[in-house]
């Protein structure tokens, strides 16, 4: 399980590869969508002078819808920028331009934010898309491993990537240190010492590191399912109880897969002005009557939509648990979303929902258990 910095930092990867998804779908009439990235250290002020260039240029544009467009998404990027002194310490993203939406209107679009660690990318491109290559960068894994070769005249230490604090602290321990053993991804045998057995046990590991996420998933969701196979009542799954949990503060890790497919919606009775939050998949969508009251038919107006899995990553921290978001490409991920619905907890303490829910309507208040 991932500690506070590591689950924050997944969250922001999963905000990204979201994002890159919405960015890469949308498509504009001509020319008229802006994508810039700037790097860290680079200079607000080298950038406006490039983009009241670009206007001068753009202002030559022959289609007068065309250039309109154009003139307009360069007007947006440099209000934008305005707001900006200079460029934060990871450097700046921004997206801009008119998009054509599903329905085939045309609608305005501007994004722009701070990368969660830097950026080594410069770009700017007026095109009829957005380009998102630049930010698969901030996908790729900044995780450090430790190889130890040992043969028979002694014993190399080393990292792949990044400082030698694991050679460190593990050189510095008489014996090994227990609580390096559960790092062990792998032990294979090198058919050399020194630096060509270090070479080769870089080789002989490259699948093993290549799936060192599904690695961690595995324990994760195996420690939720250890949890279910000793009915210790300190598991929750289930959009509606895993989110009552949630409210009572006992959840301590939040499970959800990365591709839920249900949105929150918060409803208004139109009758008594009363407002409802529902939790609804697609197929719930389609179906009229999860909009109307049962009691009186009245109609159940949308004030406010938004992915459950957004609606997650912004609020997490309010309920003091972690986030940690899963694939079904492992089989305890596949297994987590098709037999719990791909939403579940691990729970501080043992706790029985529905006793909770009888208890509660009787005004009673429920005690740990434990």
């Amino acid at each position: 399980m991932a500690d506070g910095h590591e689950s924050d930092k997944n969250i922001e990867i999963w905000k990204i590869k979201k994002l890159i998804k919405a960015l890469e779908s949308a498509r504009g009439n001509g020319t008229s969508m802006i994508s810039l990235i700037m790097p860290p250290r680079d200079q607000i002020s080298r950038v406006t002078k490039m983009l009241g260039d670009e206007f001068g240029t753009a202002s030559n544009i022959k289609s007068r819808v065309n250039r309109q467009s154009v003139l307009a998404a360069i007007t947006s990027a440099q209000q934008r920028l305005k707001l900006y002194n200079k460029v934060p310490p990871n450097g700046l993203v921004l997206y801009t331009g008119t998009v054509v939406t599903e329905d085939g209107k045309e609608k305005k679009v501007t994004i722009d934010f701070e990368p969660f660690k830097p950026i080594n990318a410069s770009l700017y491109l007026c095109d009829n898309k957005f380009h998102t290559e630049a930010l698969n960068e901030l996908l790729e894994s900044d995780d450090k491993f430790g190889f130890i070769v040992m043969d028979g005249n002694g014993t190399l230490f080393g990292t792949l990537s990044g400082s030698a604090d694991f050679k460190t602290e593990l050189s510095q321990s008489d014996m090994f240190d227990p609580r390096l053993q559960a790092k062990i991804l792998n032990v294979v045998d090198v058919s050399y010492g020194g630096e060509n057995g270090f070479n080769q046990a870089i080789e002989l590991s490259a699948e093993i590191l290549s799936n060192v996420k599904f690695i961690q998933e595995k324990r994760l969701i195996g420690k939720y399912f250890e949890e279910i196979s000793q009915d210790t009542g300190k598991y929750v799954f289930g959009v509606d109880d895993t989110l009552k949990a949630l409210e009572m503060g006992a959840v301590e890790t939040l499970i959800v897969w990365e591709n839920l497919d249900i949105n929150r919606y918060v409803l208004k009775n139109s009758v008594t002005g009363e407002m409802i939050i529902k939790h609804l998949n697609k197929e719930q969508e389609a179906d009229q009557s999860n909009f109307r009251d049962a009691a009186n038919s009245a109609e159940l107006e949308v004030q406010e939509k938004m992915p459950l899995l957004e609606w997650f990553a912004n609020e997490y921290k309010r309920f003091g648990c972690t986030l940690e978001f899963v694939t079904n490409k492992s089989q305890e991920g596949s297994q987590f979303c098709r037999g719990f619905g791909g939403i579940g907890g691990i729970l501080r303490y043992q706790l029985d929902i529905r006793s909770f829910d009888e208890l509660s309507d009787d005004g009673e208040i429920y005690e740990d258990s434990d």
